[in-house]
């Protein structure tokens, strides 16, 4: 997962212990990260509560649009590039390393570099 390794990226990592979902799917990403070299200070891990009502609260559930977790958004210079929200038929790690290779694939076809 080189793509993850970028020394310039941010990852935000929504999750709670009460939530299945994260239970499977966070301890893995983690793993990948650590795998990847990603420095610990490069994740950011916010704890999400569920209301009565299925809404979720925590910090930067509202700013960052949080409905469904696990969320994680990675930041490049401040600016998200790329987002994996609760499921997909592939890991978290996966899922975002394949979008960050196409996003940086795009980038060069762009630049030429």
């Amino acid at each position: 997962m080189t793509a993850l390794a970028a020394a310039d990226y941010t990852f935000h990592v929504w999750g709670g212990d009460w939530c299945i979902d994260c239970q499977e799917q966070l301890p893995a990403f983690g793993a990948a990260l650590n795998n990847a070299g990603v420095d610990n200070d490069r994740i950011e891990h916010y704890p999400v509560e569920k209301n009565d009502d299925g809404s979720k609260t925590g910090p930067g559930v509202d700013e960052y649009g949080i409905e469904y977790i696990p969320t994680v958004v990675v930041e490049h210079d401040g600016e998200e590039i790329a987002r994996f929200v609760e499921s997909a038929p592939d890991s978290i790690a996966v899922t975002l390393g394949r979008t960050l290779n196409e996003r940086t694939t795009a980038e060069t076809a762009t630049t030429g570099e």
